[in-house]
């Protein structure tokens, strides 16, 4: 058994899809994108990294997903801004309807 908890933790973080695992080098190699486009989703607030220690930016994997959804409709043709006001959109409503869910859920219970 680990005696560490502190790895204990580290595990535990690398398992949640909002933890920032990711380097501004790691996401633009795995997403395919330049590092100035995904400074520019932060500037527009879509995706905002957060930052290490040293002031580096970090993503996470949720994080990654919308850059992932931005690319697409970009490479369709929609323009950043609007892409990014769709993802936005998108995550509302699968926000709501998560909500709904549980609510319906816990109204059965």
């Amino acid at each position: 058994m680990d005696e560490n908890p502190d790895r204990e933790t580290s595990r535990n973080e690398l398992d949640n899809d909002d933890y920032p695992a990711f380097s501004m080098g790691r996401a633009v190699d795995t997403l395919g994108v330049t590092a100035a486009f995904l400074r520019s989703l932060d500037d527009m607030g879509l995706v905002v990294a957060q930052r290490s220690p040293g002031g580096h930016r970090r993503y996470s994997r949720n994080q990654l997903r919308l850059v992932s959804r931005v690319r697409e409709l970009v490479s369709n043709g929609t323009a950043v801004e609007a892409a990014c006001r769709i993802v936005s959109l998108e995550e509302q409503l699968a926000d709501a309807r998560r909500d709904l869910r549980d609510r319906t859920a816990d109204d059965r219970s």
